[in-house]
C-alpha cells in the first residue's frame, strides 16, 4: 500500500466506489459474435475485473447506422444487446469493478466495407479511415444523432452499466464540431465555441437528464500536437472548462494521437511513455467538478503511480497492460509488481490483430480472447502431477514451461546457450526493445517462484533425452536462419550467387555481435518486419551506412499493422539509411551487391562491405519423431518458423493440455 498508496486509494463517482485509480480503458476488442456480447467478450471483461482493475470501461458500441467501424461492432440501435450485456455487468460488478460503456460515432472518418453507408460530419470533410468523403449533416440528421446518443445511453443503463463514456476523441464526431478545421458550418452548430460545443453539451446534458443524478457520465478526449489544425492543449482546456461547468460530467479520459496522427492513438515502443500528462496536468487545474483520466503509454503501476502522486490525474487507463496481466491490479494491492507480466508494446496481436478486424490477443498473453476456453490467467492444478522436460528456452518452452509449472507439474528446462529467450532476445537488443529483456528477467523469477529446473548451456543429444527420467518431452528447438540465402521472390534461385564469397550474414550474427561487416551494410528484408527493420535500425544507429532493400512496396509492411512502420522509417531516414522498395538481390559479389528491380527486371549494382539476409528461416529439429517411454510434443519454430506470438500460444496451449 505504501509503495502505491495514490494508485490504490479508493475514488467516489457520483455513488459508485471505484476501489483503486486503474480503468481497464475503452478500446474495442472485436469480440462480439453477429453483434451480440457472447462468451468471449464476457470471460475477457470478467477477467479485468477478477484482476482487481477499479473500473472498466467497455468496447464503444456505435450509436448509428453511419457509425459502424469494424466487423466485431456491437449491434448499433438495438435493445437485443441488452440481455447479453446484463449478464455481463453483473458479473463484473460481482467481481468488485464498476463498469461503464462507451458510446461512439467517427463522424468523417467511416469504413464503407463495413457500415455499406456514408460518413456523416458536421461540413463534409474527407475520411481518414478510408479514401471516401463523407456527408455534410443537415440539422435534422444532427437531431438525429443526439436522439441515437441518448438512446444508446438509456440503452447502457438498462444493460446494468453504471455510466457511460461520451467519445470526443481522435477527432471523431464530437471532436469535428469541435475544431475549427472540420467545423465549417455556419449555422447555431458552427462558428464561435459555444455552437461548436452544443452538440456534446446537449448530449450530456440530455444522458443525465434521462439517466439520472447517480448515472456516471465520462468524456474522452485526445491530445495531438502533430498536426496545427487539431485543437491545442490550450482549446482543450477551454472546452472542458465549459463542459465542468454545468456539474454533470464527472471524469475526462485523454489519450493521444488522432486520424491524423494514428500512430500515436496505441503508442508502441517507438514513442515515449506517459503521452497525456502535458494535458492532464493543465486540465486539472481547470476543473472544479470532473476527475481526470491519464491514458496512453502508462504502462506499469510504476508510471501510474508517478502521475498520481504529482497530481497530474486522478485516474489511470492502463489497458494494454492489464491486456498483457490482467491481474495487474490485484498485484499491486498484493504487494506483488515483479509478479506482473509487463507489456511489451509491441502492438502485435492487441491492435495488430484489431487492425485487420480480427478479435484481439496478446503476444505475450496468448489467453487473451480465449478466457472462456482456458480459464484466462488461472490456473487449476493438474489430477495427476507428471515429470516435464523442456528442451529449448525460447518463447515456446518458457511458456510451456511456466504455464505446466503453474498447473503442478515436476518442470526442467533445458536451454544449449547462456542464456534464456532464443530469438526473441536478440529481438531485444534492437533499438527501443529491451522491454523484451524484461520480460525474459520475468520468466526466470516466475521459475524460482514455481520451483521449475532451469539448466542453461546445456545442449542434450537423443540419447541423454531418452535417458532423461520425465514422462513427458516438449521439444522446443527454435529455428535457424537459412544458410541458401533462398529468397521467396527469386524462386528460381536455390542458392544466392556470391554466397560462397563470405560477407554475408543473418540478422541473428549481426545483434550476437558475431558478425564483422565493415562501414557499409545492405539488407535484405524479406518478411519487411522487424526482423529486418530492426536490424537496420540498430546497425544505423552504430554508425554504419545502411541500405534497406525489400521486395515489399514499402519498407515495414508487415509491421503496419502495429502502427510502427511510420516512426522507424522516419528513424530510418534520419539515421540516413537508403530505402529501396521492390527489389531483390540478383547476385552477392563479396564487395558489393547487384539488384534486381521487381518493377523493370533492370539490374544495379552498388558497392557494399556486407550483406545481411532476413530471409524466412529454417525449423531446427534434430530429433527423432518420438522417445520410447515418452510422451513426445513439438511446439512453436521447431515446428515451423514463425513470429514469437505463435509459439508463446503452443507453449500455453500444449501446457494446458498435459
Amino acid at each position: 500500500m505504501t509503495q502505491h498508496r495514490h494508485l490504490l486509494a479508493p475514488l467516489k463517482l457520483r455513488n459508485h466506489i471505484l476501489r483503486n485509480r486503474i480503468v481497464f480503458g475503452a478500446h474495442t476488442n472485436n469480440m462480439s459474435d453477429m453483434g451480440l456480447p457472447g462468451p468471449r467478450m464476457e470471460a475477457y471483461l470478467l477477467e479485468r475485473a477478477l484482476g482487481g482493475a477499479g473500473m472498466i470501461v467497455t468496447e464503444p458500441v456505435p450509436v448509428h447506422a453511419t457509425g459502424v467501424l469494424t466487423r466485431g461492432n456491437l449491434l448499433h440501435s438495438s435493445d437485443e444487446i441488452i440481455p447479453h450485456f446484463q449478464r455481463i455487468t453483473a458479473k463484473v460488478k460481482q467481481a468488485g469493478a464498476v463498469i461503464c460503456q462507451q458510446l461512439y460515432h467517427i463522424g468523417a472518418h467511416g469504413d464503407s466495407d463495413l457500415s455499406f453507408a456514408p460518413h456523416w460530419s458536421p461540413s463534409g470533410g474527407p475520411s481518414y479511415h478510408d479514401s471516401d468523403g463523407s456527408h455534410q449533416m443537415t440539422e435534422a440528421e444532427i437531431l438525429e444523432l443526439l436522439e441515437a446518443h441518448l438512446a444508446a445511453a438509456i440503452r447502457a443503463k438498462k444493460s446494468g452499466f453504471q455510466g457511460v463514456e461520451v467519445w470526443a476523441a481522435y477527432h471523431s464526431l464530437l471532436d469535428q464540431f469541435w475544431t475549427p478545421w472540420s467545423n465549417r458550418r455556419t449555422d447555431q452548430w458552427g462558428g464561435s465555441l459555444e455552437n461548436r460545443t452544443r452538440f456534446s453539451r446537449m448530449l450530456i446534458e440530455n444522458i443525465r437528464s434521462a439517466c439520472g443524478e447517480d448515472f456516471i457520465i465520462g468524456l474522452a478526449i485526445s491530445y495531438s500536437p502533430a498536426y496545427s489544425v487539431t485543437l491545442s492543449a490550450q482549446d482543450l482546456c477551454e472546452i472542458i472548462a465549459l463542459h465542468d461547468a454545468t456539474g454533470e460530467l464527472d471524469y475526462v479520459t485523454c489519450g493521444y494521437g488522432s486520424y491524423l496522427e494514428f500512430e500515436g492513438i496505441i503508442p508502441p515502443f517507438t514513442h515515449g511513455e506517459k503521452l497525456t500528462t502535458p494535458l492532464t496536468e493543465q486540465l486539472k487545474a481547470v476543473v472544479k467538478h470532473a476527475v481526470i483520466t491519464s491514458e496512453a503509454g502508462v504502462r506499469t503501476p510504476e508510471n501510474a503511480e508517478a502521475i498520481l502522486a504529482s497530481g497530474q490525474a486522478d485516474l489511470v487507463s492502463i489497458v494494454r497492460g492489464q491486456i498483457a496481466d490482467p491481474h495487474l491490479a490485484r498485484k499491486t494491492t498484493e504487494g506483488r509488481v515483479q509478479d506482473i507480466r509487463g507489456c511489451i508494446s509491441c502492438n502485435q496481436m492487441c491492435w495488430g490483430r484489431r487492425s485487420r478486424d480480427y478479435w484481439i490477443s496478446c503476444l505475450i498473453n496468448p489467453s487473451v480472447g480465449r478466457e472462456f476456453e482456458w480459464g484466462g490467467d488461472r490456473f487449476v492444478a493438474a489430477s495427476v502431477a507428471k515429470s516435464v522436460l523442456v528442451v529449448g528456452a525460447g518463447p515456446a518452452g518458457l511458456e510451456a514451461a511456466r504455464a505446466a509449472a503453474e498447473m503442478g507439474h515436476h518442470v526442467e528446462i533445458v536451454e544449449a546457450s547462456s542464456l534464456i529467450g532464443g530469438q526473441f532476445r536478440l529481438a531485444g537488443l534492437q533499438p527501443r526493445r529491451a522491454q523484451i529483456l524484461d520480460l525474459l528477467d520475468w520468466y526466470e523469477r516466475q521459475f524460482t517462484q514455481l520451483g521449475v529446473t532451469l539448466r542453461l548451456n546445456c545442449y542434450l543429444d537423443e540419447a541423454e533425452i531418452a535417458a532423461h527420467p520425465a514422462e513427458v518431452v516438449i521439444l522446443a528447438t527454435g529455428s535457424q536462419p537459412d544458410e541458401t540465402g533462398f529468397q521467396r521472390w527469386m524462386p528460381h534461385l536455390a542458392r544466392l550467387p556470391g554466397l560462397d564469397l563470405g560477407g554475408v550474414w543473418s540478422p541473428e550474427a549481426v545483434l550476437r555481435r558475431e558478425a564483422r561487416m565493415g562501414d557499409s551494410v545492405v539488407v535484405y528484408d524479406e518478411g519487411s518486419n522487424w526482423r529486418g527493420v530492426g536490424t537496420a535500425w540498430a546497425l544505423a544507429e552504430q554508425g554504419k551506412q545502411v541500405i534497406l532493400v525489400t521486395p515489399e512496396a514499402f519498407v515495414g509492411k508487415e509491421i503496419a499493422r502495429t502502427a510502427a512502420d511510420g516512426a522507424v522509417r522516419r528513424r530510418l531516414a534520419q539515421l540516413g539509411v537508403r530505402m529501396l522498395t521492390e527489389h531483390c538481390i540478383a547476385e552477392w559479389h563479396g564487395n558489393g551487391v547487384t539488384l534486381r528491380n521487381m518493377l523493370t527486371e533492370t539490374l544495379e549494382t552498388l558497392p557494399t562491405s556486407a550483406l545481411v539476409m532476413a530471409t524466412t528461416n529454417r525449423a531446427f529439429d534434430p530429433f527423432p519423431a518420438s522417445f520410447p517411454g515418452k510422451t513426445t510434443h513439438r511446439i512453436g519454430d521447431c515446428t515451423a518458423p514463425r513470429l514469437a506470438a505463435y509459439a508463446f500460444h503452443e507453449g500455453r496451449k500444449l501446457a494446458l493440455s498435459l
